[in-house]
């Protein structure tokens, strides 16, 4: 299944958007193994920086570019469609593709590898005035 942003954007909620994005992967199972090292190269090239910057503009700096999701922490840039060695290797155009790019925080980066939804934020609780009192209010 290829994934693209524009699909992305048509899907509601970050949960929606986890289940759309998220991948099979095991804690501990080998992805690049003693080639880290590429990801280290394609992570740290000017040209992935700038990219970097222009999606983070893009979604807002939002978890899964929900608006309600803002990071507040370190932002992660996340490949719809995992990459390779060999992608790194031949510099694939996926790699430097925004339509294959979305911000993510770091426990949804997680979360989407890993296929573990409680990792996910939550939106706060929405309170109101008397909603733990509803006899003040004249709720009863």
């Amino acid at each position: 299944m290829i994934r693209t942003y524009s699909e992305l954007m048509r899907i509601k909620g970050l949960k929606n958007r986890y289940k759309y994005l998220k991948l099979s992967g095991r804690v501990g199972e080998i992805t690049f193994g003693h080639d880290r090292y590429l990801n280290q190269v394609l992570y740290t090239s000017d040209t992935w920086r700038n990219l970097r910057d222009e999606i983070i503009i893009r979604d807002e700096g939002c978890d899964l570019a929900c608006p309600d999701f803002e990071i507040y922490g370190r932002i992660y840039i996340h490949h719809l469609n995992p990459i390779t060695i060999k992608d790194i290797e031949t510099r694939h155009p996926k790699l430097f593709d925004p339509r294959n790019l979305i911000c993510t925080s770091y426990n949804t980066h997680i979360a989407i590898h890993y296929s573990n939804e409680s990792m996910l934020p939550e939106l706060p609780i929405k309170r109101t005035k008397y909603d733990t009192c509803p006899w003040k209010g004249g709720k009863l």
